[in-house]
């Protein structure tokens, strides 16, 4: 098989790369280890920011999220019982769009049925080649008719942090940079009325706790849990009674609990690796970076890697230019090290982190004071939260 740009991962951030390909003419396959199934079966984030979002419209993906996602204009901050709302339109004009990545994926993925594109699923021993040669590239595979080959312009890596495509670049390029939290959060899922009409995220000494939603009668709620924990140690009863307990009280009264229809525990880390490309290899999304989940900057920061991509893509096939791609890396990962910073920051204040001596919890506390004192705090923090422009 041969074409222009092979993306590995059926992904959200390789689906949208692929259609928003596609419309302009260039031609794509799509290479995912996994079943369709699978891959809409997975849980994740749904705070989607106003970047993002436009990326789902060039895509012309945008109907239904449009329709049955909701407009969040700010969201609360409870510091042990206490409640602060954050503005994001006073202070940005912008918005963030509260929509299932869940459903993100579906909508691509229906969209590249519509279009006819090449998602090949269940494939397996991906490998790239030619990475830096003076010939193209091609990647290998096997899949049920056995082996197969791709020739094609450039290889895009979306396959998470697992994945072959980081793994090619060589260790001597490759520089990677790793923090470890010593938490998880415990995400139940349940087919419930969300408790509040927008986000909550509470801090309290017990532990961190976040009401989320995605949807009016679909509630996604977590808490945070040592890093020993199991999600089958945790009863739906004790899940609710800790949530409950960490959330101010006439939030907890009007609490809907119910049966969980997911239950899983998360590991917090924040993850970097650089360069993002080598030779005609790019890297995007959790193949590159991750972040803890507490900025809602996961999917969105894959999003501006595909802005990136797309936009280099184009120039390099439609108007023989390819500064888009020769920035392509310094131009994401100085995006990149902006987002790790906004979750960091917002992870650190709102967890309670273990061991942690009573300066440092002073300090927490004096910060938390600070943003709420200052226009010009909010302000930064609303403008990470509905996303830094491309």
């Amino acid at each position: 098989m041969k074409t222009q740009v092979c993306i590995i991962g059926g992904g959200p951030s390789g689906l949208l790369l692929s259609q928003l390909l596609h419309l302009k003419g260039i031609d794509t396959i799509l290479l995912e280890k996994h079943s369709r199934e699978y891959v809409l079966g997975r849980i994740r984030a749904g705070v989607l920011e106003h970047g993002f979002t436009e990326l789902m419209r060039e895509a012309e993906c945008g109907d239904r999220m449009d329709a049955e996602g909701e407009l969040h204009d700010g969201f609360e901050i409870v510091d042990n019982g206490i409640q602060h709302r954050v503005d994001l339109h006073k202070y940005t004009g912008a918005s963030v769009m509260v929509y299932g990545q869940t459903e993100v994926t579906r909508d691509l993925y229906e969209a590249r049925d519509r279009m006819q594109g090449k998602v090949i699923h269940n494939v397996e021993d991906v490998a790239l080649h030619n990475l830096k040669a003076a010939t193209p590239p091609y990647v290998t595979y096997r899949d049920s008719s056995g082996a197969q080959r791709i020739d094609c312009d450039f290889v895009i890596g979306a396959d998470g942090f697992h994945g072959p495509s980081r793994k090619a670049i060589p260790r001597d390029v490759l520089r990677e940079y790793e923090k470890v939290y010593p938490f998880g959060w415990l995400g139940v899922l349940s087919r419930t009325k969300p408790v509040n009409p927008e986000l909550i995220y509470a801090r309290n000494d017990r532990g961190f706790a976040l009401c989320s939603m995605r949807s009016q009668v679909l509630s996604r709620y977590y808490i945070q849990v040592p890093l020993s924990d199991k999600a089958e140690d945790w009863s739906d009863a004790a899940f609710w009674a800790e949530l409950k307990a960490r959330l101010p009280q006439d939030v907890a009264a009007r609490l809907e609990t119910g049966p969980s229809i997911e239950k899983s525990i998360a590991p917090l880390r924040s993850f970097v690796a650089e360069p993002m490309r080598y030779g005609n290899l790019f890297l995007a999304g959790d193949a590159a970076h991750i972040v803890p989940p507490t900025g809602a900057r996961g999917l969105n920061s894959a999003g501006s890697d595909i802005h990136y991509l797309y936009h280099g893509l184009i120039d390099h096939y439609l108007n023989g230019d390819d500064t888009g791609l020769n920035e392509y890396s310094a131009k994401a990962l100085a995006r990149v090290w902006k987002a790790q910073r906004f979750s960091w920051w917002m992870t650190s204040l709102l967890h309670s982190f273990p061991d942690t001596s009573e300066y440092d919890r002073h300090l927490q506390s004096t910060e938390m004071e600070y943003l709420f004192s200052s226009d010009a705090a909010q302000a930064s923090l609303a403008e990470n939260y509905v996303g830094l422009p491309f």
